[in-house]
C-alpha cells in the first residue's frame, strides 16, 4: 500500500508544478485533464501526508519517554503517544478505503429494466410498485425521472419497464439495486386471503455516451409499427413505435410510448448503448456470464436479494443481513438508509 502511497504522491507533485506551468494552461483540453486528476488525488495525498505527520507526532512522543525522567513531562508524552497511535489507525483505515479504485460509471445517469419474474400479475403489480418507489427516491434526490419503455399488465402494474434516473451520483447510489426483488403479500386477485410469494428482476445499467459505446448504425435494424394497448390519439393510429434490433448481439428493444417515432427511436437507442456498454464491462471483467446471471438470474423465487414481506411491513437485504421494520416508509422512497448500508458493505468487500 506504502509503495502506491508514495507514487501517487510524486505524481501528484508533478501536476502541481504542471497545472502551474504556463505551456500546459495554453493547450486547455490537457490543462483540464491535468486538473481533473490533481483534484481525484488530492484526498487521498493529503491523508497519506497525515498519516506520516502522525508517525513523527509518534517518534517524538517515544523519544521523549525514552530521555526524559520528569513525570509530569512522562504523563503528557504516554497521553500524546497514546492519541496518536488511536489516531494512526484511523487514518490508515482511511487510506484503505481512499484506495479503493472508484467505478467509473458513479457520476452516471441510470437505466433501469424492471421485469415481472415468477407470480403472474402479481409480479406485475409489485413491478409497478418497485418503479414508483424508485421514482420517490428520485424525486426526494430531486433527480429526474423518464420512462424509456414499457408494457402495462391487464390489471395495472408492468410486465416490464425500462426507466432512466438522471441526476449527479444517481448510479453510485443505484447500482446495488440489481437482482432479483422477492414479495410476500396477499394479492388484490386473492380472494382467500392467504398470502403470495412473487419476484420481479431489476437490473441496472450505467447510461452510455456515444463516446462511451461506438455503435455502428450498419448493425442496427429499425422497424416502425403501429402502437398498441392504453395510449394517446396516436395509439392503433399511426406507425410511431418503433423496435431496434442489434445483429451481433441479438438485443431486441421496442419502445412506443412517446407519439413520436422520432423520441421511441431515441430511447431505444438509449437503452441499447447502455445494454453494450454493459456488456463490454462484463467482457472486460471477464465474467459475462457470470454477471449477467448475477444481475437478473432466472427469476425463480429461491434467488434474491432482498424481500418485501408486506404483513410484517419487513424489509430484509439478504446480502448485508439487514432487517427493518419500515416497509411502507421504504416503499414510498425512504431508500437512504438502505443505499447506505448496501454501499458500506460494498467497500468492505472491495477491502477485502
Amino acid at each position: 500500500m506504502f509503495e502506491r502511497l508514495i507514487e501517487l504522491e510524486l505524481k501528484y507533485d508533478g501536476l502541481s508544478q504542471r497545472i502551474s506551468d504556463p505551456e500546459a494552461i495554453s493547450d486547455q483540453s490537457l490543462w483540464r485533464a491535468s486538473m481533473k486528476e490533481h483534484a481525484s488525488l488530492a484526498p487521498i495525498v493529503e491523508k497519506y501526508r497525515e498519516f506520516k505527520q502522525t508517525e513523527i507526532n509518534i517518534n517524538d512522543a517515544k523519544s521523549l519517554l525514552d530521555v526524559t525522567s520528569d513525570d509530569e513531562l512522562r504523563h503528557l508524552a504516554k497521553d500524546e503517544l497514546k492519541e496518536e497511535l488511536e489516531h494512526l489507525e484511523a487514518v490508515s483505515e482511511e487510506l484503505k478505503l481512499l484506495l479503493i479504485p472508484r467505478d467509473p460509471n458513479d457520476e452516471k445517469n441510470v437505466i433501469f429494466e424492471i421485469r415481472g419474474g415468477a407470480g403472474g400479475e402479481e409480479a406485475s403489480l409489485f413491478a409497478g410498485d418497485l418503479f414508483r418507489m424508485y421514482s420517490r427516491y428520485a424525486e426526494q434526490r430531486r433527480w429526474k425521472t423518464e420512462i424509456l419503455s414499457s408494457n402495462e399488465s391487464d390489471i395495472g402494474g408492468y410486465k416490464e419497464i425500462a426507466f432512466m434516473i438522471q441526476g449527479k451520483g444517481a448510479y453510485s447510489r443505484l447500482k446495488y439495486e440489481r437482482g432479483v426483488h422477492r414479495v410476500q403479500r396477499i394479492p388484490v386477485t386473492e380472494s382467500g386471503g392467504r398470502i403470495h410469494t412473487s419476484t420481479v428482476t431489476v437490473a441496472v445499467l450505467p447510461e452510455a455516451d456515444e463516446v462511451d459505446i461506438d455503435l455502428n448504425m450498419n448493425d442496427v435494424r429499425i422497424d416502425v409499427f403501429r402502437s398498441s394497448g392504453n395510449g394517446g390519439q396516436s395509439v392503433n393510429t399511426t406507425d410511431s413505435a418503433v423496435r431496434v434490433t442489434h445483429a451481433p448481439t441479438g438485443i431486441v428493444i421496442s419502445c412506443q410510448d412517446e407519439k413520436s417515432q422520432l423520441k421511441n427511436k431515441d430511447k431505444a437507442l438509449k437503452i441499447l448503448r447502455a445494454k453494450l456498454y454493459d456488456l463490454e464491462q462484463e467482457k472486460q471483467r471477464s465474467q459475462m456470464s457470470a454477471e449477467r446471471k448475477s444481475q437478473v438470474g432466472t427469476g425463480d423465487r429461491s434467488e434474491r436479494i432482498r424481500t418485501y414481506n408486506f404483513p410484517q411491513n419487513r424489509l430484509t437485504d439478504h446480502r448485508i443481513n439487514l432487517t427493518l421494520y419500515q416497509l411502507d416508509s421504504v416503499m414510498n422512497g425512504a431508500l437512504d438508509e438502505v443505499m447506505d448500508q448496501l454501499a458500506t458493505w460494498s467497500k468492505a468487500e472491495s477491502l477485502k
